[in-house]
């Protein structure tokens, strides 16, 4: 047998409009808390990947060459010490008037 009781219809027919509220609340503030992190994060000065790479190899490519200077200057350093060690090199670059 099956009362009908409306206290009971009215109570469930509150809770479930409290859980829609409530389902609505959380998605609500999901939504602006999302939001706030993304002006967060924009506000930061962040690089891309892509920049990150290309700065990368550019500084790769600065460090091969630093090196392969320093090989070059020490093989002249040493043939200047093991041809002319009393004598200074004359430079074969030009430097600017007044310097």
């Amino acid at each position: 047998m099956q009362s009908e009781n409306r206290l009971f219809d009215d109570f469930v027919k509150v809770m479930n409009g409290a859980t829609g509220t409530l389902a609505g609340m959380t998605r609500e503030a999901e939504g602006a808390f999302r939001e706030r992190m993304r002006e967060w994060i924009g506000g930061l000065d962040m690089i891309s990947r892509d920049e990150f790479e290309a700065v990368k190899a550019i500084a790769v490519a600065a460090r091969e060459e630093n090196h392969a200077l320093k090989v070059r200057l020490d093989a002249l350093e040493a043939a200047a010490a093991a041809g002319g060690a009393g004598k200074p090199k004359k430079s074969t670059t030009s430097s600017p008037p007044g310097v």
